[in-house]
């Protein structure tokens, strides 16, 4: 049992939600700094993505995030797990603790921000489906999910790409917020719904937050894993080469090759 990882997974997620609540409130809320000042509500989107991006990259390549794999996000642990990077005991314990961290966290928010996160503009930043209803949500929750993860293994199993993979997670969130938060609120993640709807006692359409990232992901790894020459070396999302790794990991080959010979490096990848 890796219980270092597994409260790592729940600080971070909660810590994320803490960022969304506060930076939500503070862009959204009518009596904010910036609502009044900024009347479009997707360039408020936007400011509210930034900052969202800016949180996933810091807590991705955050000592602790480079411990975890920095997951936050229990679609994103199955999906590793069914791939066999993750072992079974692992993969359930991460998910237990992303649920609690994202409750945890909104909990903390709501105690530190009170009525300001309650207000109908920022309602917890629960996440439920736009006015075209919840089939257009799961579509969309299905698609960006899958466009994660295929970014995720792409890059994260190409060592020349690997170090990017965090900032690049980072960018496609602050897009999906600006962009698609409309369709769906844009979760991507069974967990950080559950944390606001638990807080906020609205689980309205919570089946769509459950099943289409999770859909979404696993259609990714079906896709990257049908390319010929493809493979999958950590579930990590920043894997620095100094940390031991809790998974069932073979990263040392890639480095081992990159490190005797350039020209190695580059057939490794694609093998």
């Amino acid at each position: 049992m890796h219980w270092p990882e597994y409260g790592i997974e729940a600080v971070l997620l909660g810590t994320f939600m803490v960022s969304a609540c506060t930076f939500t409130t503070l862009i959204n809320h009518p009596a904010g700094p910036v609502h009044s000042r900024l009347a479009s509500a997707m360039a408020r989107r936007a400011l509210i993505g930034v900052a969202m991006g800016l949180t996933a990259i810091t807590l991705i390549y955050s000592p602790w995030g480079q411990r975890s794999g920095a997951h936050m996000n229990p679609s994103t642990t199955l999906t590793f797990w069914l791939l066999g990077k993750v072992a079974a005991h692992d993969a359930l314990s991460y998910a237990i603790a992303q649920f609690i961290g994202a409750a945890a966290g909104v909990a903390l928010a709501r105690l530190a921000l009170g009525k300001w996160l309650q207000h109908a503009s920022v309602n917890h930043v629960v996440t439920t489906p736009g006015p075209r209803g919840p089939i257009a949500a799961w579509a969309a929750e299905a698609l960006i999910a899958c466009g994660m993860m295929s970014m995720v293994l792409f890059c994260s199993n190409h060592l020349e790409l690997a170090p990017f993979t965090g900032l690049i997670a980072g960018l496609l969130v602050a897009v999906y917020i600006t962009v698609e938060a409309p369709l769906s609120g844009m979760s991507m993640n069974p967990a950080r719904t559950f944390g606001s709807a638990m807080v906020a006692r609205r689980w309205n359409a919570y089946w769509v937050y459950v099943t289409a990232p999770l859909c979404g992901m696993l259609t990714a790894a079906a896709l990257y894993t049908s390319l010929p020459g493809t493979n999958v070396y950590c579930a990590k999302l920043q894997h620095p080469h100094s940390e031991s790794c809790i998974f069932r990991c073979e990263r040392d080959r890639l480095v081992s090759a990159m490190s005797a010979n350039p020209a190695t490096l580059r057939s490794e990848t694609t093998r």
